[in-house]
């Protein structure tokens, strides 16, 4: 882990990719709705609804189903959105950041996401920022790392 990019290692988890992506394409990947439905989630789970207001205190919202028809909503809202440069949202909020208790991942969550061009391709890092060390094991035990990697993998098939 770089932990120069992580606000708290003890408390924060980090998926980095170097990709030929541009960052206006990562960008749409994740504020396109239609877009952002054909990858983000691993494979067989997927996207079947999602809505996406993209300003700060806009909402943020999935609905992943996996192959057997389970459901998990996930409910957040953007705290900063610099265009082709950082996306940050939380699921401790509802859009015009209304405190939230809807989240189903089981944990509450920051993600600050950033896409920058470097000599080497888009630089693409997502820091997941966790309450205390129990929500962070309990991301990793879902297989963070795992899921945001097959998920950029599928983020990539696209040929955006």
């Amino acid at each position: 882990m770089q932990e120069d990019v992580l606000k708290n290692n003890k408390f924060d988890l980090l998926f980095e990719r170097t990709t030929n992506l541009s960052v206006e394409a990562i960008w749409k990947a994740w504020t396109d709705p239609e877009t952002l439905m054909k990858w983000f989630c691993p494979r067989p789970w997927k996207v079947v609804d999602c809505r996406i207001d993209l300003r700060a205190g806009g909402e943020f919202y999935t609905l992943m189903k996996s192959s057997e028809g389970q459901e998990v909503p996930n409910h957040g809202c953007y705290l900063e959105v610099i265009p082709n440069k950082k996306l940050v949202w939380t699921n401790m909020m509802t859009r015009g950041f209304r405190p939230s208790n809807e989240s189903k991942m089981g944990f509450p969550i920051t993600i600050s996401l950033t896409m920058s061009q470097t000599d080497k391709g888009t630089l693409y890092r997502a820091v997941a920022s966790h309450r205390d060390e129990e929500g962070l094991k309990k991301h990793e035990q879902m297989g963070f790392q795992e899921g945001w990697g097959k998920a950029f993998e599928q983020l990539l098939s696209l040929k955006l």
